[in-house]
């Protein structure tokens, strides 16, 4: 067991030493009303008073009735502000500026969301002087379930080295609500859905082989096929080398 009242204040402490050496005034993070970005928000508030989180509907029937209240019900107990920002009219408008020029796959128009989102965070932050916090945990990382320059954007990331367990086991620390313990896991990209379906395997799976290297053979093929076939994912833009470095060969 991790001591998560010593993190506590190391995690904040790395906050608002990022806050003051980058000269922000404040911390924007989306707040979906799952345990991830709730625990981001705690922790940022803590670090900082002037946070923000921006509940961003978008698509989903979900969006607008249980993530947002619960999205609301965290942001009430510790005290975070919160603004709503309705994406779906942006959505369906990029889907008919597409029709004509591409034939959108299921994929595609799943990942609009998040980049929307993400351009809605940085929109915020730049006018308000904030910094975008990320939401996304050592488990999603390590299989790439994340959508590259959506959520998997961000200024920094507070929580990027815990599995998705440690953040229930920190979240117990903190109080949390307790509906977010038995919440399913879903990135609300559509109506129905839920992370450990889509993966093909359980966040305790995926858990139990980074922190012990081991897991059952089958769970282990599908995580480690992921990983490798996301892996462009966890690296920057490649970079054409210039044209000295490349006479130099």
């Amino acid at each position: 067991m991790r001591n998560y009242a010593r993190e506590t204040k190391q995690r904040v402490q790395f906050i608002k030493d990022l806050t003051a050496s980058s000269g922000a005034k404040g911390i924007v993070y989306g707040n979906s009303g799952g345990k991830d970005s709730a625990l981001v928000g705690i922790l940022c508030k803590m670090a900082c008073d002037n946070t923000l989180g921006l509940i961003m509907p978008c698509g989903s029937k979900r969006n607008y009735a249980g993530d947002l209240n619960d999205a609301n019900t965290i942001a009430q107990q510790y005290k975070i502000a919160v603004r709503i920002v309705d994406l779906s009219p942006a959505r369906q408008a990029l889907k008919k500026a597409l029709s004509n020029t591409a034939e959108l796959t299921d994929s595609a128009l799943n990942n609009i969301a998040p980049r929307l989102r993400m351009s809605a965070l940085y929109a915020v932050a730049a006018s308000e002087n904030r910094l975008v916090a990320g939401t996304g945990n050592r488990s999603e990382h390590y299989l790439g379930y994340f959508t590259k320059w959506g959520d998997g954007a961000c200024d920094f990331n507070v929580i990027a080295d815990l599995t998705a367990g440690e953040v229930l086991e920190f979240l117990h620390h903190l109080g949390a609500p307790a509906f977010l313990f038995s919440k399913p896991p879903s990135a609300g990209l559509y109506d129905g859905q839920t992370d450990e379906e889509e993966i093909g395997v359980a966040y305790s799976s995926i858990d139990a082989l980074l922190l012990t290297g081991k897991t059952s053979e089958r769970d282990q093929m599908i995580i480690e096929r992921q990983h490798r076939a996301t892996e462009h994912k966890r690296h920057m833009p490649i970079l054409y080398p210039g044209r000295k470095k490349l006479e130099s060969k």
